[in-house]
């Protein structure tokens, strides 16, 4: 049987999961990725959004935005490879390397509302 394609991504239906975002206000670091890999050199943002593919993030409007980086969740331990998408004054867009997976963004979200509440 031949693969069909009449289905249209465009009709009003939910969207596709991967691109719900999640609101967290949770801090977080930017660290930088030196020489050899070293991530010595870090600064505080504050993770505004979360998804399964991306984040929004606030710095200071000042600070120089390196095109790729780790994020690092307040709490969290793991460190998430990230590539700037857009910069507006503070409000920075990110891109994670690689999809983070569904469980973990499911402890990011807990972790916030209970810490919240």
């Amino acid at each position: 049987m031949p693969l069909t394609m009449d289905q249209d991504s465009r009709k009003d239906g939910p969207r596709d999961r991967a691109f719900e975002k999640f609101t967290i206000d949770r801090p977080g670091k930017v660290i930088l990725v030196g020489h050899h890999l070293s991530t010595k050199t870090s600064f505080r943002c504050l993770i505004r959004s979360i998804s399964l593919y991306g984040a929004e993030i606030e710095v200071g409007p000042t600070l120089p935005m390196p095109n790729n980086f780790f994020l690092e969740i307040l709490g969290i331990h793991d460190d998430i490879g990230c590539t700037v998408i857009r910069r507006e004054e503070e409000k920075v867009t990110v891109g994670f390397n690689m999809l983070i997976d569904a469980e973990f963004l499911h402890h990011v979200i807990r972790l916030s509302f209970e810490t919240s509440h």
